[in-house]
């Protein structure tokens, strides 16, 4: 997270409360995964937060180490994989299940491309002014290629899924992925990150709706056996 290591741990704790009110809203197993997003967001956040400390600080270099790939396994590996299988978990329209199939497939794909490169390729944090940059010696060639299909692999099933609302989750991290892209290219992993934790927020929201209507669906049913 861009600003510093305050914001981080701050953020992090009002992502993992709005985190722990999202797993209250869980009404069916299959809304598991993706109540979890925001709890992950928040661990993400509180890993940068650690960076900010220890960057500046050489005595803290295994710490320092330590927290750079655990943020960036969560960023680079982990959202283009859980996010299209726990949109996959909730989603009943089978046409619609073989789509999210496929992104998830093509989130895979990602996720093992920035695993192959984290386990062999170097990657070192810096502080520039109130960002974090992450410098690394992943292939140039093709990172725009694989971050394009990183946005198709995480942003699309939000727009695909029948879910009420996911699209509004989509469409915001879409506009702030391209905000971030456009203002902060050179901290696009960090920056973009704060966005879409405080984004993950809207998590709550879709599933108040879906647990209203759950509840209602369930009084309907009752009504119609007595």
């Amino acid at each position: 997270m861009c600003f510093s290591a305050t914001a981080s741990f701050a953020g992090g704790v009002i992502i993992s409360v709005i985190g722990v009110a999202v797993v209250t809203k869980v009404h069916k197993p299959s809304q598991l995964l993706f109540t979890s997003i925001p709890l992950f967001f928040g661990l993400q956040q509180f890993t940068e937060g650690v960076l900010w400390l220890t960057i500046p600080n050489p005595d803290y270099a295994a710490l320092q180490k330590i927290a750079t790939y655990i943020f960036l396994v969560m960023a680079d590996v982990l959202w283009p994989t859980l996010i299209p299988l726990a949109v996959l978990m909730m989603e009943s329209n089978a046409r619609k299940r073989k789509i999210i199939r496929l992104l998830l497939l093509a989130g895979l794909s990602v996720s093992i491309y920035y695993t192959c490169c984290l386990l062999f390729l170097n990657v070192t944090p810096q502080i520039n002014g109130y960002h974090i940059m992450y410098n690394s010696d992943f292939p140039k060639l093709i990172a725009i290629p694989v971050f394009i299909l990183y946005l198709i692999a995480t942003l699309t099933p939000l727009f695909i899924s029948s879910i009420e609302r996911t699209h509004m989750m989509g469409i915001l991290m879409f506009f702030s992925c391209l905000v971030t892209a456009i203002f902060f290219t050179q901290y696009l992993t960090s920056v973009w990150c704060f966005f879409a934790a405080l984004i993950s927020g809207v998590i709550y929201w879709i599933l108040s709706d879906a647990k209203k209507k759950f509840k209602f669906a369930n009084l309907e049913i009752l009504k119609n056996k007595f």
